[in-house]
């Protein structure tokens, strides 16, 4: 579906005042995706309404029955999915395949690999089926279909009044932040959601238009909405110095939580897609009456699972039923997503953490009864954990957990253990939850062009002559005179014993010898900054990232074996080979 044109006045008004239209697009935009956001929100509820009977079927005891079908009793929970994905099924098969699935995949996909463009139709198409899979019992969040709304949004906008592709790409961006912002009233956690996932880019002019795009859809969802916590909970503080390392062991458990729940998720996935083998429309509701089997022994599953969340970060739970939940909703959301249903990740993830840090703490508490655990607290730190591991974003990690609850008193420990776990389970598995499911298909969001000529080859193949290094003990001034003599920004540094130990700029040298009053006494050592190195029999691809976001136009050094210089790799051989190729 192409975007409607604007009037031809208005078009050109923007294109000749680039930044003031980047302004009032991305205010727009954020009006746009705060509306959005609670129509979407407001047909979640209705469809949950419809489908069970109740506002949220996930805080109903005893299987109550939906009043609507009072015969059916608490059995007509097998039955709801099925019927909902009767219905999305065809409208996801015909209108917008693109719509399946958790959503922040695809729109990561568009801002990197299509210029940002997304079609309309995908917001609505989008909407409605992420509203009956939610509604029906699917339990999955919300957060992955705003993201897709707001970007469509933000696209079609950009589209309309013919903006270059980088253009395209922030006004998707925020799109996406006015979506988050508005959904779970989290402004600061909109903005770090679009800049750390999805442009990953911080510069000022772009950071400028997210964040008012965040805050525009936030001020109008408050506005209908309330200005209410997503939970609203006692204080929790950190009681002795001792529980930063609980704190740790919980970021460590919850990066196994989120590899295993991102394995399990596409092993469902892989799953469904070998055994199907009827018409794809028809998927979601033969799957459906797997996920309504699940719903009948545990309602908890039912939704999006917030009242769930909320209990076990109260308490209310025993560790054995907390195990129990957590394991649960796993199956659940992946048996959602593999049948064909639309909806987040977010939120799931949240209830894993809740689950686990909840579990955790209460454990610790029956270890140390005499110590004052809170597993409040460690439930609040796991959700946010989990999603770090998950997600790979630990910075929106943190302050959406922060926005959520308004808890600031367990800061230290939420950034602890979000870093200790998005660090392992970045070392433990490459890919997050939203970029496994594009790698599976193929698609590599950190591939540069070109790459396609470096296949096979080896740095010793593309690696230089070393220039003649600086020793540590030489004078700052004869380190100007050699870099000025070898023409170079940067020269290699060794001990006497031939150790490399880093580079010295041609910046920094000259900067001391002219305005350190001691010049004379400057030496080398004291002016050596560390810089990456290479291997000779290392894949060229596989240090290129390296060698090119390290600020080393020069190049790295490479070593062997033993830590002796024996070449240098310079970017402009490596791009050369490239362009040779292309």
């Amino acid at each position: 579906m192409s975007p409607v044109a604007l009037p031809r006045r208005a078009v050109n008004w923007l294109r000749r005042s680039a930044n003031s239209a980047l302004i009032a697009l991305a205010l727009v935009v954020g009006v746009a995706a705060g509306f959005g956001a609670i129509a979407f929100r407001w047909l979640v509820e209705t469809m949950t309404l419809i489908f069970s009977g109740h506002a949220d079927y996930a805080a109903v005891t005893d299987h109550a029955p939906n009043p609507l079908v009072p015969w059916l009793g608490g059995f007509f929970v097998v039955l709801a999915p099925a019927v909902g994905g009767l219905i999305y099924g065809p409208i996801i098969h015909r209108w917008a395949r693109e719509a399946r699935g958790h959503g922040v995949p695809e729109v990561m996909y568009a801002i990197n690999k299509r210029g940002g463009r997304i079609p309309a139709k995908v917001a609505f198409v989008k909407a409605l089926a992420s509203a009956i899979t939610i509604g029906s019992g699917g339990s999955v969040g919300r957060e992955g279909p705003i993201v897709q709304i707001g970007s469509a949004v933000g696209s079609s906008l950009a589209r309309a009044v013919r903006l270059n592709e980088s253009q395209v790409r922030l006004l998707v961006a925020c799109g996406a932040a006015g979506g988050i912002a508005a959904t779970f009233n989290a402004p600061i956690a909109g903005v770090f959601f679009a800049m750390e996932l999805l442009l990953v880019n911080f510069a000022a002019r772009t950071f400028a238009a997210v964040v008012l795009s965040s805050v525009t859809a936030s001020v109008i969802a408050r506005g209908f909405l309330g200005d209410e916590a997503f939970l609203v909970l006692p204080e929790f503080h950190v009681g002795h110095i001792y529980e930063y390392a609980l704190y740790a062991i919980l970021g460590l458990l919850a990066a196994l939580v989120a590899i295993g729940f991102t394995k399990v998720l596409y092993w469902f996935e892989d799953v469904a897609d070998k055994i199907w083998r009827g018409p794809e429309w028809l998927r979601p509701a033969v799957g459906g009456l797997l996920l309504g089997l699940l719903l009948l022994v545990l309602p908890q599953m039912y939704g999006v699972g917030y009242p769930v969340l909320e209990n076990a970060v109260m308490g209310e739970y025993l560790i054995g039923f907390l195990v129990v939940l957590l394991l649960a909703k796993v199956v659940a959301t992946s048996l959602t997503i593999a049948i064909g249903g639309s909806g987040g990740v977010f939120a799931p993830s949240l209830f894993l953490g809740a689950m686990l840090g909840s579990a955790f703490g209460q454990g610790l508490d029956a270890l140390l009864p005499g110590a004052g655990i809170n597993p409040g607290a460690y439930a609040l730190v796991g959700m946010a954990a989990v999603f770090g591991g998950a997600s790979r974003a630990p910075i929106t990690a943190v302050i959406i957990l922060f926005e959520l609850t308004g808890e600031y008193s367990i800061i230290l420990p939420l950034l602890l253990a979000v870093v200790i776990s998005t660090m392992i389970a970045t070392k433990l598995s490459k890919e997050s939850v939203y970029t496994a499911k594009l790698r599976r298909r193929g698609v590599d969001l950190t591939s540069r062009p070109g790459t396609v000529a470096l296949a096979g080859l080896s740095v010793s193949s593309l690696m230089r002559k070393a220039p003649k290094p600086l020793l540590t003990r030489m004078p700052a001034a004869d380190a100007v005179d050699a870099l000025l003599a070898a023409k170079r920004q940067s020269l290699p540094v060794i001990t006497t014993h031939g150790e490399y130990v880093g580079v010295v700029t041609l910046t920094a040298a000259a900067a001391a010898v002219a305005d350190d009053e001691d010049a004379g006494e400057v030496t080398v050592s004291q002016l050596t900054e560390w810089r990456d190195t290479v291997a000779p029999d290392q894949p060229v691809e596989e240090v290129l990232d390296r060698m090119l976001d390290a600020g080393a136009p020069d190049g790295l050094a490479v070593l062997d074996a033993d830590g002796a210089l024996v070449g240098w790799l310079r970017q402009d051989a490596v791009l050369k080979r490239m362009t040779v190729a292309v």
